[in-house]
């Protein structure tokens, strides 16, 4: 068999496969088998707003619109020259609270030697007072002294004390400082898509502002709206398929992840009339992460389709709904 003929006969395969498929999901899913539900729908993913957490000056954007990224990509710099400037004047505080500390110590030992004496000269005073070899006066003396050297070494002991809290006061300063100096980096927090670029360098952006929305690549799913009477039969986890507009002869295993628990109106996008005047509820089908991870690239969210769900678990699922794509179509 000849190249072309070969390649002619796959793509007539895949048509015949798209035409069943299409007739099966086509429509509000009336040729669906006991057991099935579905509904119409389009990938979405998570959107994840990339914004500092303090105001100021974007120093380098390195993420561009439509871009891949992985967890941990530098995406945007923020400028950190006062950043660097404060931690500089925190490490000196830091230095400066811990010298005198160093020298209150030093004040206590003194204190210390000062106190001990008096306390001596009391004890003293007190065996010579007792033999009347004294006064009254030159005790009293002694007993004053003993209680100024006792209070002075307090006071000393308390500037180590105060010292010690200025030293950890200006340690959490410094860490504080430069855990704002590792945020300046800000980094993607999960495999995705760059969908928008709303700052450039040099610009001033306030704390929380976006710089980049990044198009979650983790959790993508597409949500459908069902009826009470299909939506209140389905468990968290029910097996599903999605049927892209792009691929009708293919299907994406996916599962259910979400039911709402409260009824809506049908969202204006859903076409047909009838399922627009009615109450439903939100379902939403999500693409086990691993099948997203594997072509991560080819991701494209927005595209239309419709997701087929099993609510029924003895049901089989019709062999139009079993091809998975082949990863041919991705080489």
């Amino acid at each position: 068999m000849t190249k072309s003929v070969s390649i002619f006969l796959t793509l007539a395969a895949f048509v015949i496969a798209g035409a069943v498929v299409y007739g099966l999901v086509s429509g509000n899913g009336d040729d669906l088998p006991y057991g099935f539900v579905q509904g119409n729908g389009r990938i979405e993913a998570e959107q994840v707003e990339i914004a500092p957490t303090i105001a100021g000056r974007v120093a380098n954007v390195l993420a561009a619109e439509g871009g891949m990224v992985t967890t941990g990509d530098v995406l945007a710099e923020m400028d950190i020259d006062e950043l660097a400037a404060a931690l500089d004047r925190a490490k000196a505080e830091v230095a400066l609270t811990r010298q005198t500390k160093a020298e209150a110590e030093a004040l206590v030992l003194q204190r210390q030697s000062e106190q001990r004496r008096a306390q001596q000269e009391l004890e003293r005073a007190t065996a010579l007072l007792a033999g009347q070899n004294i006064s009254e006066t030159v005790f009293e003396e002694r007993e004053t002294i003993q209680q100024v050297a006792a209070a002075v070494l307090g006071a000393a002991k308390a500037r180590v004390a105060t010292a010690e809290s200025r030293i950890a006061a200006a340690e959490a300063e410094m860490r504080r400082i430069e855990a704002q100096i590792e945020d300046s980096s800000l980094l993607a927090p999960t495999p995705g898509r760059v969908l928008y670029r709303l700052a450039e360098p040099g610009e001033v952006v306030g704390a929380g502002e976006p710089i980049l929305t990044l198009l979650s690549l983790e959790n993508v799913y597409m949500e459908v709206f069902l009826p009470a009477r299909e939506a209140g039969l389905l468990p968290i986890g029910a097996e599903a398929r999605i049927v892209l507009d792009v691929l009708p002869e293919f299907a994406i295993p996916a599962y259910v992840s979400f039911v709402s628990p409260e009824a809506q109106f049908t969202p204006k996008q859903v076409e047909t009339l009838d399922e627009r005047e009615q109450l439903v509820f939100r379902v939403r089908v999500r693409i086990p992460e691993n099948l997203v991870e594997s072509r991560i690239e080819h991701v494209k969210t927005g595209l239309r389709g419709v997701a087929v769900i099993r609510i029924d678990p003895d049901s089989t699922w019709p062999e139009a709904l079993e091809r998975p794509i082949p990863q041919e179509l991705f080489e």
